[in-house]
């Protein structure tokens, strides 16, 4: 049971995202929305994620090829997109840190919509990118039949519903947790999301030189 194909890419998925440490990096996002907009958070980032696996599950190969894009320049575009985002995080010149700075009478501007967070940063690149495309259109490589890619639709749906209750719960925490505790969490999501961003760049182009020289 545990070496299912379809088993195998959720726990792959999973471990890869890491609902703790992506909950953390919600965190400072969610901090100006209010209940409604992160339930439409937490459903647009499900729905997102469902999309980008299993199109990756189905389609990716011949899409990458189609497009001329490899697995490689997409983790190095997440890590370099991810880098703007947690850099300022970790400086604290963004989220809670920089909140502390404004006049007492300077209410926080929230975003304009859901929308203007949801793609980026929030599904590309802290929830999904170029690695876990790379799982799914491997995992839908060594399928060998259509049920087994149907079971590994499946995981990938289970796994994108993991995502959006993260994202909920993220809004919860956001909620209870104090003003020098945000703070906190801002400073340790941006030391963590940069680390990430720093593993992602190096990856990607560590593949993109190693595929370069070995044609």
């Amino acid at each position: 049971m545990t070496s299912h194909p379809a088993l195998v890419l959720f726990l792959a998925l999973f471990g890869l995202y890491s609902p703790v440490a992506a909950l953390a990096s919600y965190v400072p996002i969610v901090r100006t929305f209010d209940g409604s907009q992160i339930i439409r958070l937490a459903l647009g980032l499900a729905f997102n994620v469902a999309v980008f696996v299993l199109v990756a599950l189905w389609v990716g190969e011949p899409v990458l090829k189609l497009l001329g894009i490899s697995t490689a320049a997409l983790t190095a575009t997440g890590g370099i997109a991810l880098a703007f985002a947690a850099i300022p995080l970790m400086l604290g010149k963004a989220g809670a840190v920089e909140e502390l700075n404004k006049p007492a009478e300077q209410a926080p501007e929230p975003p304009a919509n859901v929308q203007s967070v949801l793609f980026t940063p929030v599904t590309f690149p802290l929830t999904v990118g170029g690695t876990t495309f790379a799982f799914c259109v491997a995992a839908a490589a060594e399928a060998g039949s259509l049920r087994d890619k149907l079971f590994l639709s499946i995981a990938t749906l289970a796994f994108a519903v993991v995502t959006g209750l993260t994202m909920y719960a993220a809004g919860h925490v956001q909620r209870r947790i104090t003003f020098k505790g945000a703070m906190l969490l801002d400073r340790v999501a941006g030391i963590l999301l940069t680390a990430i961003a720093v593993i992602l760049l190096a990856n990607g182009f560590t593949d993109l030189v190693t595929a370069r020289l070995d044609r």
